[in-house]
């Protein structure tokens, strides 16, 4: 491994500007912090991460640091944020995306746990927020007027509203919001306590921004061209942080948060009357190829479980969970949260129209035009086929015969068979604990520069050297 030209014994070099080999997604969720039932600021109170985490660490920038799980742990204004490493686009990425997340949050749940037992403090984690991060390849010198990242972020704050707050969003959320960030695109909305519902929410992210960065154009007209439907009217206004666009609650003309998301009492551009459900559900299906690719089979079929009414949304719930105020006890990797386990029993029947049990194609086809470019022209929906008592639909299973009579319950994501993907384990080795060892050197890691850049030193002479994580995936079978 060579040295970077202008590295001196002892000192640290700055990492150059570097794009991945591949095209990455990650995520990072805020919460609030109750000590002894009183929120707190955490940065004044423990002033660094290391106060509370009693485990090998690595340091990052700031109160930035790489915890053993593989992921990063920081204060950030007022709250404690805890970060996936990037993870490469890939089938069953999002899968993986958000199980290192809850990795996260369930080791910095079990040392604020450990923290209070010795200090005598309870300590609760309620849930704030989650980003969706999904990259960005083309270089600002290639984009163009009208292919823009900009423009691509206020396009996506038409699309995304709709479809994200049926599957992920809470009754008391109050809007969804997308940045460019800069070869990447930001998708800001409530935490979903639930890990299966976040999982599905988390490839319809990634599933319709991918594809729409692969539009020609990123221009509003878009949407109609396309046939996407979104609700008449409806202007996204400025982000609260940072550049980029929130849509919230009052753009809209009444809240959609707060609403029964099966009643068609929304006006689309085309003139419709629709419900959100209904528009959620045609938008999925309009990127389905694209969700499919980088999801898993239980992700993907719990996704338009929930967009049919197959399966409840946190938005037919009559309140937000209570999962949200002490998430890492009453939510956790693995397990489903009681308000969705036990809907079926507590909520009332009542009779849902949806078009079938399996996802229906959209109300529009493909026609070539003058030039032979292609469109996609409305055409009349058909009429619901069947009825369903929301009480006695299975959520989550499609079984027959036996198992189908019987009560059934929604399951955690299956992750038994879930890989690590190829970053993540590149991650895994930097906090290991172990040495990267190059012919007869060994080296140590003792920092990150962002998410791209390790660095090392050398055992022999205390030199510091960087790496990116693309050439330590190379160097795997090198770790001892």
């Amino acid at each position: 491994m060579p040295d970077h030209p202008k590295a001196q014994p002892g000192s640290r070099t700055k990492a150059p500007l570097t794009q991945l080999e591949m095209p990455v997604i990650g995520m990072e969720s805020e919460f609030n912090v109750w000590l002894d039932e009183v929120e707190i600021n955490p940065e004044p109170f423990w002033k660094h991460p290391r106060s509370f985490i009693d485990a090998p660490l690595i340091p990052r920038e700031k109160t930035s640091v790489q915890v053993p799980t593989g992921g990063a742990v920081y204060f950030d204004r007022g709250v404690i944020e805890v970060v996936t490493p990037v993870i490469e686009l890939a089938q069953h990425s999002t899968a993986r995306m958000v199980r290192n997340l809850w990795e996260q949050i369930g080791f910095v749940r079990e040392q604020l746990t450990r923290w209070g037992q010795q200090h005598g403090h309870t300590v609760r984690l309620k849930a704030y927020s989650s980003h969706y991060n999904i990259s960005y390849e083309v270089p600002k010198s290639k984009q163009t007027k009208h292919r823009n990242e900009k423009k691509l972020a206020l396009l996506l704050a038409h699309i995304l509203p709709v479809p994200v707050m049926v599957a992920g969003a809470n009754r008391r959320s109050t809007g969804v919001g997308v940045r460019p960030r800069g070869g990447r695109i930001e998708v800001t909305v409530d935490f979903t306590p639930d890990p299966g519902l976040m999982v599905a929410t988390a490839t319809l992210v990634v599933g319709i921004v991918r594809a729409v960065m692969a539009w020609p154009s990123y221009e509003l007209s878009m949407i109609s061209r396309m046939g996407v439907p979104v609700v008449a009217g409806v202007v996204p206004g400025k982000h609260t942080t940072r550049k980029g666009w929130l849509t919230k609650d009052f753009h809209f003309p009444k809240s959609p948060f707060t609403c029964d998301i099966d009643e068609p009492s929304w006006t689309t551009q085309f003139g419709e009357k629709r419900s959100l459900r209904d528009m959620a559900l045609e938008t999925a299906w309009l990127f389905r190829k694209s969700i499919r690719e980088y999801s898993d089979p239980f992700s993907f079929r719990l996704l338009f479980a929930v967009l049919e009414g197959r399966a409840p949304s946190l938005l037919d719930l009559a309140d937000r969970p209570r999962a949200y105020e002490d998430v890492g006890n009453l939510a956790r990797w693995g397990m489903v949260i009681d308000e969705l386990r036990n809907f079926d029993r507590r909520e009332p029947a009542r009779t849902i129209e949806i078009e079938a049990a399996q996802p229906q194609p959209p109300a529009v086809k493909e026609v070539a035009v003058k030039g032979g470019a292609v469109e996609r022209v409305r055409q009349p929906r058909p009429p619901a086929v069947r009825h369903l008592e929301r009480r006695n639909v299975s959520l989550l299973d499609r079984r027959k015969g036996r198992d189908r009579r019987m009560k059934s319950r929604p399951l955690p994501f299956p992750d038994r068979r879930l890989s690590r993907s190829a970053y993540e384990q590149v991650f895994l080795k930097l906090v290991s604990g172990g040495k990267l060892r190059q012919g007869t050197e060994l080296y140590t890691p003792i920092g990150m520069k962002g998410w791209y850049h390790a660095v090392f030193r050398r055992m022999s002479d205390g030199r510091e050297t960087t790496m990116t994580i693309d050439e330590l995936l190379k160097k795997l079978s090198d770790w001892v």
